[in-house]
């Protein structure tokens, strides 16, 4: 019987390598967090305030105009978390959130310094950065749609010539 991942990443008889398994793991939390915060501002889902609320502040942090930013931001969130979610176009969905949390951290959490006990430090901004760059080294994994379009591949090969082309 095989087994979903055990032992050493490509041990035969498992069905995926742990990297696989932990790349999903991975892609589903982030994408979750990333999908609800943006439907939150784009829904007005999970006690969220919509549109108006999140324009609000966002002016609030100097992003003006306040409505024009709420819409990117739900955007980028619900986007990237989907993309991320799905292990499709892992660099994009990377460079999506990196962008949102270091504006995150730029226009708000930044200023409360790094662990803030009565409100949001920026140690967790740095945690889903860390996540979304580990997950474009590791690759999005076998149980992506990366991975079932080939994008993976023609990604890595790109980087390959790449890098013979400039040594």
């Amino acid at each position: 019987m095989e087994t979903i991942a055990q032992g050493k990443d490509t041990q035969p008889g498992s069905l995926f390598r742990r990297s696989d398994v932990a790349s999903l793991q991975l892609r589903a939390v982030i994408g979750v967090v990333f999908t609800a915060h943006g439907a939150q501002k784009l829904f007005g889902a999970f006690g969220g305030g919509g549109l108006d609320a999140a324009a609000n502040a966002m002016a609030g942090n100097g992003l003006k105009p306040g409505m024009f930013f709420a819409v990117l931001g739900g955007i980028s969130e619900f986007g990237g978390g989907l993309l991320l979610l799905f292990g499709l176009l892992t660099p994009l969905a990377r460079l999506i959130i990196t962008g949102v949390m270091v504006l995150a951290i730029t226009v708000s959490s930044g200023q409360n310094g790094f662990i803030a006990l009565d409100r949001l430090g920026y140690e967790y901004n740095l945690v889903l950065i860390a996540i979304a760059l580990a997950l474009v080294i590791a690759g999005p994994g076998r149980l992506s749609l990366d991975h079932q379009l080939g994008l993976d591949q023609a990604v890595a090969d790109r980087v390959r010539r790449s890098r013979t082309t400039h040594h």
